[in-house]
């Protein structure tokens, strides 16, 4: 199985960072990115990264990229996972929306297994930031409507539903998360901690890595 990481947006972006500029999101996805790339590899995995450039490569020629390796050893022998941060609104300041989500296009497909897989895997690394989410929506970082672990079960599975090209576009199962959001203090400071940054790469890779075991995928 090739695993494929699509770090989300470039340097070239404009937005995409907290208010406060400590987070960029070119930059964070591409860490991480590259970390969990680190990891899935010295697990004897095959992970490639589809944006090794910092420049905001075209959805469309992301696309292509995945489906030229999905053309040359088959769509049912890759999987893409597309590594992003929320925002709640474009005006540059801070918010108090959070919370971890994930998504696959509309309908049943292999993806909805890998999407609940890594969000299987969230539940269990995020559990610090899940623990103190409740202290923190007390204090107001969080408002009342908010939520740790996002998620829509209408379809009895866990993952948003949306028709982002990289998921419709692509041959594979491809999923996209979102990592808290930029645009929240809490938030920002956990996804800039150490602890944060290991929390996210290895819930990617563990339910990563639960999919591709799984017999019956």
């Amino acid at each position: 199985m090739i695993i494929l990481i699509d770090n989300g947006h470039g340097i070239d972006t404009a937005g995409k960072c907290s208010p406060d500029k400590r987070l960029l999101e070119y930059k964070w996805s591409r860490e991480i990115a590259s970390l969990l790339c680190k990891f899935l590899k010295n697990c004897g995995y095959d992970a490639r990264l589809i944006v090794p450039e910092e420049n905001d490569v075209p959805l469309s020629e992301r696309c292509r990229r995945v489906n030229a390796i999905c053309d040359q050893y088959g769509k049912d022998k890759v999987l893409l996972v597309s590594i992003h941060s929320n925002a709640a609104g474009a005006d540059g300041k801070w918010k108090s929306a959070g919370g971890w989500c994930v998504y696959t296009s509309p309908g049943k497909t292999k993806a909805d297994t890998l999407a609940t897989e890594i969000w299987n895997a969230a539940n269990e690394w995020l559990k610090p930031y899940i623990d103190n989410f409740t202290v923190l929506q007390r204090k107001g970082e969080y408002d009342s409507k908010q939520r740790p672990m996002r998620a829509d079960w209408s379809d009895g599975d866990p993952d948003f539903e949306a028709r982002f090209t990289i998921l419709t576009g692509t041959k594979c199962a491809a999923v996209l998360t979102e990592s808290l959001f930029q645009d929240n203090k809490a938030d920002v400071d956990f996804l800039l901690s150490e602890e944060g940054k290991n929390a996210i790469v290895r819930l990617h890779a563990d339910g990563i890595m639960s999919y591709i075991n799984k017999p019956d995928k």
